[in-house]
């Protein structure tokens, strides 16, 4: 397999190209590229010869989203960032595989073996042997779409002796007071449950819940109004009491739009 590695720092080239020959030695990376417009020039004109993209979110021009709008990418993509707030984003993309940072090689393990099962199980491409068959791009997304893991649809909490189940389509907000994370529900009940806002990002479903900034994760069903802020940030309005102002950072608006849009 022909791979590509799109990323702006060389510990994680490295790390990911280290990686990579662990789980299996024939892999071959054909480029290493740093930035959009050098993913653009090059993707232009070797786009055939690839298998599978690797792509950071962040590189040192913009976002790597803006290769999707200057280029055609017709094979996978799985992108390994530090930034778990652009989920929804890449899965508009057709992203097959979505990795935070620190990659381990267990998760990268998971995601080569999904795209390696499902090759093996797709129909043989016609009038060209196996071994020079590139990876249907479509066909790989629409069901790697249907094998994505489940989110959590319940967290514990704990109530003086008893420990209480919450379904996670009632609580409207979770937010951060120093370490001790917080929910409320939709019957405005409070709870303190044992999780970080980093982990709780991995567990919840990005078209349900939004990361508004570094305090808060905000249900959908929960915002009543979002209005312009200063300096082009955005303050979101909930649908019940709460006495603290969830405002959108700058470098998040663009991202809560679109999520709001669907």
């Amino acid at each position: 397999m022909k791979v590509v590695i799109i990323e702006d720092e060389n510990p994680a080239i490295v790390k990911l190209e280290n990686l990579l020959k662990d789980y299996d030695r024939n892999i071959e990376v054909i480029a290493k590229l740093t930035t959009v417009n050098d993913s653009v020039e090059w993707i232009g004109s070797n786009s055939g010869r690839v298998d599978l993209y690797f792509m950071d979110i962040r590189l040192n021009d913009g976002l790597s989203f803006e290769i999707f709008s200057r280029v055609d990418i017709k094979k996978p993509v799985i992108f390994i960032t530090a930034y778990n707030e652009y989920a929804v984003e890449a899965f508009k993309v057709n992203s097959i595989d979505y990795l935070l940072k620190p990659l381990s090689y267990k998760e990268l393990q998971k995601s080569l073996e999904k795209i390696k099962s499902l090759r093996e199980n797709l129909p043989a491409q016609e009038s060209m042997p196996v071994q020079q068959q590139g990876l249907p791009y479509n066909e790989l997304s629409r069901m790697l779409m249907q094998m994505q893991k489940k989110y959590k649809a319940r967290f514990l909490t704990k109530v003086g002796d008893h420990i209480k189940s919450i379904k996670t389509e009632n609580i409207l907000l979770f937010y951060a007071e120093g370490r001790t994370v917080y929910i409320i529900t939709v019957k405005n009940n409070r709870y303190i449950i044992d999780y970080t806002l980093e982990d709780l990002m991995k567990h919840l479903d990005p078209e349900m819940f939004f990361r508004a900034n570094r305090t808060f994760i905000v249900n959908i069903n929960a915002i009543e109004d979002v209005l312009v802020y200063s300096n082009s940030r955005l303050l979101i309005k909930l649908n019940f009491e709460f006495d603290k102002e969830i405002i959108v950072s700058r470098d998040k608006v663009a991202l809560l739009k679109s999520w709001f849009e669907g």
